[in-house]
């Protein structure tokens, strides 16, 4: 079975000690094995992942989006097929807007999940200590604790798929609540937001790959997605080039406006349409250093993320092992 990661490194990313950058296992967690569930615009990835890091096995299947019931029943299936005996808890990770303390979500953009009670719901289906985190921040925790932010006490990271989600790590510890970082407003009256939200000029509109997609398609017609465009400039297209220059530059610039607010010492791009590589990240560098204040835009690095399509499982991961920590 594949593994989305298998890599001892991961052991530091679990919970005991603030120390940034070095964590590790609570003793009472050592021999336990949690399931991990990242959920996606278009797909949900699970894995199970034990106390070395090793992601034991993936299983992928497409997100239900005709209605909340039959997404809550895919979301419990996801789980369900990786339970067995050694599994002592699930962490959902999701495009969603959560009450922790509830363990409620309050609503979605781009999945039919609102103000729907899910750690009840798949604590009771699952039998099981149910965890859930904001899909942008635990890929943020996972980077921060085992990917390319180790080291870096302050961190934000983006990640840019069907939609653009974020989180942000400040001394050593990822900020909970808020953090919709892909609603935040890059042009005022600009193009419609997508998914249920009403606003207008949101980041997501314009660097997502949702987004990319609109306009390749715009460029070379209905059949050209963003992962086509990012090949097509691979292959030397200048329009396909163009293309993914312009979408950097607004996605530096608002990375200029993030610099300027948490003042973090690097930032982290992951996501599917991260693959665009430096064809976004260079002109996002360059723009981000226009737009930055001295001296944080001499000093901080704009970065691909390391976990790849691994992070959201691998930090789902790392919220359920917390809740156990906790408990004790």
């Amino acid at each position: 079975m594949a593994s989305l990661r298998e890599e001892p490194t991961f052991r530091r990313a679990m919970v005991a000690t603030r120390r940034v950058g070095v964590t590790y296992l609570p003793r009472n967690v050592t021999d336990r094995r949690v399931v991990g569930v990242d959920v996606g615009g278009t797909k949900i990835l699970a894995g199970i992942v034990d106390p070395a890091g090793r992601v034991e096995h993936r299983r992928e299947r497409p997100t239900e989006l005709d209605s909340q019931d039959r997404l809550l029943d895919e979301l419990g299936a996801a789980a369900e097929e990786l339970l067995d005996d050694s599994i002592a808890a699930v962490g959902f990770g999701l495009p969603s807007r959560i009450d922790q303390q509830a363990g409620r979500v309050d609503g979605s953009v781009n999945v039919p999940l609102q103000d729907v009670p899910l750690r009840e719901l798949m604590t009771k289906r699952l039998g099981r200590p149910v965890a859930l985190e904001n899909d942008g921040n635990a890929a943020a925790l996972a980077e921060h604790r085992a990917g390319a932010g180790r080291g870096a006490p302050t961190m934000v990271m983006l990640t840019l798929g069907t939609g653009v989600g974020g989180g942000v790590v400040v001394d050593g510890n990822l900020l909970r609540d808020g953090g919709e970082l892909g609603h935040t407003v890059l042009v005022y009256d600009g193009i419609p937001c997508q998914g249920t939200c009403t606003g207008r000029g949101h980041l997501e509109a314009y660097v997502s790959g949702t987004a990319a997609a609109k306009l390749a398609q715009e460029a070379f017609g209905p059949a050209v997605d963003a992962h086509r465009l990012v090949r097509l400039a691979a292959e030397g297209d200048s329009t396909a080039v163009e293309i993914l220059d312009g979408i950097g530059r607004k996605l530096g610039a608002a990375i200029g406006s993030f610099v300027n607010i948490f003042r973090p010492q690097l930032v982290v791009i992951g996501g599917g349409f991260a693959s665009a590589g430096d064809f976004l990240l260079e002109p996002a560098r360059e723009t981000m250093r226009r737009e930055a204040l001295p001296p944080a835009r001499g000093r901080v690095q704009i970065v691909r993320a390391e976990l790849g399509t691994a992070a959201g499982v691998i930090g789902a991961a790392l919220v359920a092992y917390d809740e156990l920590g906790s408990a004790g």
